[in-house]
Formats: C-alpha cells, structure tokens, sequence
C-alpha cells in the first residue's frame, strides 16, 4: 500500500485522547484514507499508548507495505508560542508539556502518542499541528481579559480559542464556494463567521483568512451552549455556588464541564439529535435547550460580525452545524437582520457530506461545509517533511 501517484507518501494522522487513540492513514494529496479506525482502553486493565500505537503500527503493516511520510498530531494547547504547526523535536516536546497545565485533560495524552510513535517507530518524522495556532492573529482588544495584569504576564491567563484546524480548513473552503479568495478581492477581505458546532462548540470571525475572535477562551469551556458544557456564565457562579453547596472549585469545574450544557438543561442527553426529536414531541426541557443554544448562537454569530465590521457569509460546520437543518433554519430566523435568509429546500440538501449555498440569494451569504481535520493535518504534516528535505 503506498501513497497516489505523485504523493510524497501517506500521513498517519493521530488524535490521542485520555481513553483512546484516533487514527487515519490520509492521503495528504487526494484526501482518501485507506484506513482509520480507534484504540481503546487506554489508562485500563494496564493499557497504554504505547500499547495502542503498537496495535496501530502492527495493523497498517498487516495491510502491506505503507509508506509513512510521517506521522501528524492533533495537539490542543499551543500557548502563545505556537502560530503554525511544527516538526516534533525535543524543544517543541519540551514546550508541549510546559503548556499541560493550561489543557491538562488533552496535552499530556497528546504528547504521550508522540512519545509512544517515537518508540514504536524511531526515526519517522511527526508534526504537531495546534488546535490554538490559528487564532494566535487574533489582536489584543479580542484576546486579553480584563483582569490583572500580573495574571496575564505570569499566568498566561487570556483568549486562546480551539479548533483552528477546523476553522483552517472551513474558510479555505468556503472561500472556494464563494468564488473569493480570502484576501486581495476588488470588495475587500473576505469577512466569514464559522460555527464549529460539535459536541465542542465555538465560533471564529475570519477576516482574510485569519482569525481575528473567537467564543473559546482561557479553556474550551468558555462561549457557546455546548453538549455538556456550560459556555459562558457568571465568574461569580463559582463562589457562590461553593458558598450553597460547599462543593469545591475542582468539583464545580467538573460539574460545568461535563453536567452541563444541553444535557444539563435538557435533563436527558447532549446529542441535538435527540432533543430535537424529543423538543418536537412536546418535551418542554429539551425545547428549552433548544431555545437557548439557538439564543447564545445567534447572539454570537452577530457580535463576531462587529468585530468583522461586516458579514459575507455564516458559515456551519461539524456534527450539529453539518447536520441539524432544524438549528440552521432557527438560527438564520434570528440573523435576518444581517441580510441572512433561509433557503428551505437547499438548508434540507446539503450538509452531512455535501457543502453548499443554504441561504436565498444575497449579499449575505449561509453555507454548510464538512471539515476535514484529518485532511488538514496530514497535508501539514507532508508540507513540514517536505521542506525538511
């Protein structure tokens, strides 16, 4: 098994996670994926990454001979430092770590598959590709918080927003949908707001393809109504929740991360798919999760227009933005305001797999477009091997 005519070779792409390792093998050049599949049990009955990226290795060679022209990471926390995806080398390794604290449910399992690829295959060439980096033009009246000074320069507390690699991959995309290059068009920067809108979601301005806001924050709690994250709340919930209830910080930070969201206010589950059904059916919690995930939406769809100082077009992407037309169409109800307006048959068309025009004709455009975060990280990955030379 090798890599297209023409290809400098195949990229094993890996999304190491807490419990379970992610892999594709990608063409970095036509995008196809031979293979792909998840590890599991890792951290149980004595699992671990280097176990599970052995079974990984172990797996593509019992399909033949692959050529690996490297392998590529999904890596959450850049900090301040990391604007670009970069080759793993003992300093970058070194860094990795050193932001853990700011992502500690996410660094360490990623630099633990970079260190498990490293034993199991010497030699071969890994990216780090950062959930951060994007969004590292954001200016600062968009990434500073109004907190003390002494907080940012020695705690490194500010905005660094996430998915990036999505949000890379979307605006390019969309881009080419629109007939606009990001950048250098007669009219100007091309002006995008992206939804991200997953079981993690978030939203990004996109000014000439860069980022200049997003929703995510400090963390990836911060912003929109997520599966079972909070989004934004009061800072002054935590003290006086630990007042009421006695519970500690850490146990009010988990009960925010993981209790929270559309499954807190549903009562029931964190999947749109199925507050949507139960919501249509009469169920008053879900449709009020539904309610107030299209509210802080749309609320900040518009405030990211402002800091665009204009709208060309609303974006929508991942699981819920690809395949809910039930949030499109409320969503885009409340943004009529900017010139948006829904296009019923075509927001019933497309999503899932096929990018597309949802909106009526305008000059403010909605589309949907699948992201390709596997895609976007191997075409990194074979970039960075091929100018290493």
């Amino acid at each position: 098994m090798t890599g297209s005519p023409g290809s400098s070779g195949l990229v094993l792409v890996l999304n190491s996670g807490s419990s379970s390792v992610k892999y594709a093998l990608v063409d970095p050049d036509t995008g196809e994926r031979p293979l792909s599949g998840q590890a599991e049990n890792i951290g149980t009955s004595g699992g671990s990454y280097h176990d599970a990226i052995t079974r990984i290795v172990d797996h593509l060679d019992d399909k033949g001979h692959v050529d690996l022209a490297g392998a590529g990471h999904r890596v959450v926390h850049g900090g301040e430092r990391f604007s670009d995806s970069v080759l793993v080398d003992d300093e970058v390794l070194a860094a990795i770590r050193s932001f853990s604290h700011l992502a500690p449910l996410h660094n360490p399992a990623n630099l633990a598959g970079i260190e498990a690829v490293a034993q199991v295959r010497p030699g071969l060439p890994q990216a780090a590709v950062f959930d951060t980096a994007f969004h590292q033009t954001m200016p600062p009246a968009a990434y500073r918080y109004a907190v003390p000074q002494e907080w940012y320069t020695r705690h490194a507390v500010r905005r660094y927003g996430f998915h990036g690699t999505s949000y890379r991959f979307v605006s390019a995309r969309a881009a080419e949908l629109l007939g606009r290059p990001p950048a250098g068009h007669p009219s100007g920067a091309l002006r995008l707001v992206v939804a991200h809108l997953g079981n993690g979601c978030s939203a990004a301005a996109i000014s000439g393809g860069r980022s200049v806001d997003t929703t995510m924050g400090l963390t990836p709690m911060e912003g929109l109504v997520m599966g079972t994250r909070s989004g934004d709340v009061d800072p002054g919930l935590l003290g006086y929740l630990a007042e009421r209830t006695g519970r500690s910080a850490a146990g009010l930070t988990d009960a925010l991360d993981t209790e929270s969201g559309l499954l807190g206010l549903s009562g029931a589950s964190n999947d749109m798919r199925t507050i949507s059904a139960a919501a249509e059916q009469g169920d008053e919690r879900a449709r009020l999760a539904l309610d107030v995930f299209v509210h802080r939406l749309a609320k900040a769809v518009a405030g990211l227009a402002a800091s665009l100082g204009g709208l060309d077009a609303l974006v929508f992407t991942a699981g819920i933005g690809e395949h809910s037309v039930v949030v499109r169409r409320r969503v885009l109800a409340r943004l009529g305001f900017l010139g948006l307006a829904e296009d019923p048959a075509a927001n019933a068309a497309h999503g899932r797999s096929t990018s597309g025009r949802i909106s009526l004709p305008g000059p403010v455009q909605a589309l949907v477009v699948p992201t390709d975060e596997e895609l976007m990280i191997a075409r990194d990955t074979a970039r960075l091997v091929a100018a290493r030379g």
